[in-house]
């Protein structure tokens, strides 16, 4: 049962990457549609990331009451009713309203599964599971070119992973019974699932800011999270801008960076039996630096950027899923669900503002920054990283 539970929380996480990519693939065209300015895109993505951070924050809450299996179930069938709403949205404001489901949704479910999965399963699934996710997420622009190519529209890309979330509904909820199964903790909703009360109170923001070692885990991932999106971000511009390459050709280089954390995780998978969690995230730290620093090296034709991108890309695979599986350990089984909602909430905080940052940081100074800007982030979630295992060794 356990294997068939693990089985499911699998293919969740690979129709959960589904539609993060979709809006940037989409947009140029849903822009002409909706006779929207290209620049609009940036509202929508916003408002799904205050969606999910709220959502985040409250998983605590709603785990405690409903257990991490209804959590899942309700949150992605509402990620399902809102890209449902986004196939058949007439103008903008409708996309932006819609936002706000898709965002409660997908804060929602990424909370909880992540700490079910850290409390009841062994590190290799968390790092195979965050590659299925990545599988997903490089899948979900292909179902879109699919859709445009056969002239169905945009409208019909969203649909068609509308329907894959809705069967994925469907699968979690006759899952059920197996989560009452795992049911252990008041944490992962033992309590609710079980039939038993909660066995403690939902902590406090405050409550939760003095535990020993907290501040440190979410500085670390807002600086992780700062890194992954800004490196992905604005790969292609520094191709272009700073190495001079060809914009259609550093538009399929720079997704070598995806490829190279979808590689990484698969092989963290494997990695993970022999090294702990802490031991795996100084590794991809210092294969982190070494692909920032080999970026920063003035090579010709771009050389230096490519390798480094793939390089930086296998540095950050390790570091996501094995922040999140060790905070049970860290913290505890009690307290974990809180944290990794907190955790969340600071990735998306460093996913929605450090990216636009350096933007400006490139449009003032130089794009040329680019590598030391992620070497200052590194350099933060390294101190933070050691700070925290010295204090919750």
């Amino acid at each position: 049962m356990a294997n068939l539970l693990l089985a499911v929380i699998y293919l969740a996480f690979v129709s959960l990457g589904l539609p993060d990519a979709l809006l940037g693939s989409a947009w140029p065209t849903m822009s002409h549609d909706l006779g929207a300015p290209l620049s609009w895109a940036g509202g929508i993505s916003m408002v799904i990331c205050v969606g999910t951070i709220i959502s985040a924050l409250l998983s605590d809450r709603m785990t405690l009451r409903f257990g991490a299996g209804r959590v899942t179930v309700v949150s992605v069938g509402l990620t399902a009713v809102a890209l449902i709403g986004f196939s058949v949205a007439p103008n903008y404001w409708v996309l932006l309203a819609l936002a706000v489901p898709y965002g409660l949704g997908a804060g929602g479910v990424d909370a909880a599964l992540n700490n079910y999965v850290a409390i009841h399963y062994a590190s290799r699934h968390m790092s195979w599971l965050h590659c299925m996710w990545g599988i997903g997420a490089s899948a979900g622009p292909y179902v879109m070119g699919f859709a445009l190519s056969r002239g169905q529209g945009w409208s019909w890309g969203y649909r068609y992973i509308a329907i894959a979330q809705v069967a994925l509904t469907v699968v979690l909820t006759l899952s059920l019974p197996l989560w009452r199964g795992r049911a252990a903790s008041g944490c992962d909703g033992g309590g609710p699932e079980a039939g038993t009360p909660a066995k403690r109170s939902p902590l406090g923001f405050r409550s939760l800011m003095a535990i020993r070692g907290a501040k440190e885990i979410l500085v670390m991932f807002f600086c992780y999270c700062a890194v992954e999106s800004t490196a992905g971000l604005w790969a292609s511009s520094y191709l272009v801008m700073h190495d001079g390459m060809d914009r259609t050709a550093a538009a399929g280089m720079a997704s070598l960076f995806y490829a190279g954390i979808t590689v990484g995780r698969a092989l963290g998978g494997f990695l993970t039996m022999r090294f702990d969690d802490p031991t795996m995230i100084r590794i991809g730290q210092c294969v982190l630096l070494a692909g920032v620093l080999l970026v920063a090296m003035p090579l010709p034709g771009g050389v230096g950027t490519i390798c480094g991108l793939v390089i930086i890309g296998l540095g950050c695979a390790p570091i996501y899923p094995c922040v999140i599986h060790s905070t049970p350990a860290y913290f505890g089984e009690d307290r974990s669900q809180a944290i990794v909602g907190l955790q969340m909430a600071s990735a998306y905080v460093g996913s929605m503002v450090m990216p636009p940052l350096f933007g400006l940081v490139a449009q003032y100074v130089s794009v040329a920054v680019y590598p030391f800007y992620l070497l200052a982030l590194l350099a933060l979630m390294v101190v933070m990283h050691e700070s925290l295992r010295r204090k919750r060794a």
